[in-house]
């Protein structure tokens, strides 16, 4: 199994940053692409970034050029960087690992942009 816990969300006024993380633990050998989903309420989740053990990136064309994903491999931990953020951008966001093809889910974390 592989644990993903989440940090970093939170209150953000419209323009603001906020930077997520997810440190990954357990059987993490093996784990290639790591990635970050988002659902709002009424809304399916989608994908926001990801990011393979490389280093290849892709994002959501929403995102782009407001959000940066990146990953440190000895640390096991995927960051995401969101800059710019919209009212749109709020959202439980998800950490997902992909080993083997298997998927695994952190618990998620509150993002909400507001004035």
């Amino acid at each position: 199994q592989v644990q993903l816990v989440e940090s970093g969300g939170g209150l953000v006024q419209p323009g603001g940053s906020l930077r997520l993380s997810c440190a990954a633990s357990g059987r993490i050998f093996g784990i290639n692409a790591m990635g970050w989903y988002r659902q709002a309420p009424g809304k399916q989740r989608e994908l926001v970034a990801a990011i393979t053990s490389g280093g290849s990136t892709n994002y959501a064309d929403s995102v782009k050029g407001r959000f940066t994903i990146s990953r440190d491999n000895a640390k096991n931990t995927v960051y995401l960087q969101m800059n710019v953020l919209k009212p749109e951008d709020s959202a439980v966001y998800y950490c997902n690992a992909d080993r083997w093809g298997i998927g695994f889910w952190g618990q998620g974390t509150q993002v909400t942009v507001s004035s």
